[in-house]
């Protein structure tokens, strides 16, 4: 296990970078190094060929739009239409054909030449001789351009490179629709072959000195990227050794500023809920051993004092049930939470109005209401259909309506209404007059045994309001409440119709 850990930290999220970016710079170095001595050469020569190509076919289609024949051989005497050769060579001379830095050579089906163009020196078709200080003269019909065009009549088409040593030329040759004239246009090629050794040379040594700059640069670049990792690691480990005040601090407005900000919110949730379960846990342990506690004694002073005295008996019995009641009613309490938040008791759906089930509700509070003066007005004269288990609806009026019985103001009064919703539903809230909730005790009303400043010290489980939570969340309910100090509370929550959803 330990040589497991130890490996894979050897390739942590530093090292798979590092690894990433070294094989994506050799891979980038080993393309271009193929390109540069296999791809570089072939794309080239088929470059130069496809411009050759268009240029002869463009001077064969020039030749076949000709009216009348441009030239004729009478007893070996060659014979030109005047008209058509200075109208092409002055096309050519004017850029609308352009042959710059070709050679052109027209020649008839004898395979002799009929005109040309010179742009190259030297030329592989036509030999340029001259004395020194004398006249340039130009050898039109050389072997080379013999054999050149009786291979172009033979065939209607040729592609050659053809090397002298001294200069290397790319030949292509196409024949007219008649068949009567070929057309041969050669340019010279630049020495990509040497270009292309020369960079096969130097590219190695480049691609080192490249790697070795990319590995100091992805070790740079990955201690920067997984900081935030380190520190959201050691974060994780303080925070499971105890430490629940860790606060990892990383300004970055990226995924992993969101994800330290979310981590920091996490703490704070996590040191909130351990010490909500540290006063849950005083709380209930307080709870539970004051009942005990009564039990024990009044049922040993009923044992060992009051035994014949019956009255004295009877009020100390009394005692023990209700602190056994209580005890239960917390017990209980726990109980439900529990089944509810564990999903063990899952909702039972059902269709009936919310608008009959206050008023249910609201019926078994008249004799409270009466023995204590409140008064519990009930604002549901409307019908509110909704699709919820009502067993769980009910026992959320009663925690509501219990909450709101002991925060009543000095009026007597609370309220109970259920609204219709637009689109379907209903709303129901539950408001006191009492004197309101602070705005740092809002957020956690809903809380496990969480209570108030002012609740301190009140009878009750501490749990019905947890139970409530639990039982609108199951459903997907939402749920709040509005106050203000000395203006009261009101509880709300909403309850969608689900056969109104799309």
């Amino acid at each position: 296990m330990k040589k497991k850990q130890r490996s894979r930290a050897l390739l942590g999220v530093q090292g798979q970078l590092m690894l990433f970016i070294g094989s994506v710079t050799l891979f980038t170095l080993l393309l271009i190094w193929v390109m540069v001595t296999r791809w570089l050469q072939p794309q080239y020569n088929a470059t130069i060929r496809a411009s050759l190509t268009t240029k002869a076919q463009l001077l064969a289609a020039m030749l076949d739009e000709a009216d009348e024949p441009v030239s004729a051989r009478r007893f070996g005497t060659l014979y030109l239409d005047e008209e058509f050769w200075s109208g092409l060579r002055q096309a050519i001379q004017g850029g609308q054909l352009n042959v710059d830095n070709c050679c052109v050579d027209i020649s008839d089906a004898t395979c002799r030449n009929v005109q040309y163009y010179e742009g190259l020196y030297p030329c592989v078709l036509h030999e340029t001789m001259g004395a020194f200080g004398g006249d340039l003269t130009l050898t039109r019909d050389t072997t080379t351009a013999i054999r050149l065009r009786k291979s172009l009549f033979e065939q209607g088409s040729i592609y050659e490179i053809v090397d002298t040593g001294s200069t290397r030329q790319m030949v292509v040759g196409v024949l007219t629709q008649d068949g009567n004239y070929g057309i041969i246009v050669s340019a010279n090629l630049a020495q990509i072959t040497t270009a292309a050794g020369v960079l096969a040379q130097i590219l190695p040594p480049i691609a080192l000195l490249l790697l070795l700059f990319d590995l100091l640069f992805a070790v740079l670049f990955s201690q920067w990227y997984t900081r935030p990792l380190h520190l959201l690691a050691q974060g994780a480990r303080e925070m499971a050794d105890g430490n629940y005040d860790v606060q990892v601090d990383i300004d970055r407005a990226d995924e992993f500023g969101l994800l330290a900000e979310e981590f920091n919110h996490m703490t704070r949730e996590v040191r909130r809920s351990a010490q909500l379960e540290k006063d849950i846990l005083a709380n209930v342990s307080h709870d539970l051993r004051t009942p005990l506690t009564l039990i024990k004694g009044y049922a040993e002073t009923v044992r060992d004092i009051n035994g014949d005295n019956e009255e004295k008996r009877t009020e100390q019995c009394s005692i023990i049930v209700d602190e056994t009641d209580r005890l239960s009613a917390l017990v209980n309490s726990v109980m439900e939470l529990s089944k509810v938040q564990s999903g063990t008791d899952k909702p039972n759906l059902v269709e009936f109005d919310m608008s009959e089930l206050c008023f249910e509700v609201a019926g078994r509070y008249d004799a409270l209401c009466e023995q204590h003066g409140w008064t519990l007005r009930l604002e549901a004269d409307r019908q509110c259909p909704v699709q919820a288990d009502p067993a769980m609806m009910e026992r959320v009026l009663h925690n509501l309506l219990g909450n709101a019985s002991g925060h009543l103001g000095a009026d007597g009064v609370f309220i109970l209404r259920a609204i219709p919703m637009e689109g379907g539903g209903c709303r129901v809230e539950v408001e006191d007059h009492g004197p309101g909730i602070p705005p740092e005790d809002l957020p956690y009303l809903f809380d496990r045994y969480y209570r108030a400043r002012q609740d301190a010290g009140r009878a009750g489980t501490g749990l019905g309001l947890s139970i409530t939570k639990a039982i609108l969340q199951q459903h997907g309910f939402a749920f709040g409440v509005n106050s203000a100090v000395g203006q009261g509370s009101t509880f709300w929550f909403e309850m969608r119709d689900t056969r109104h959803k799309k």
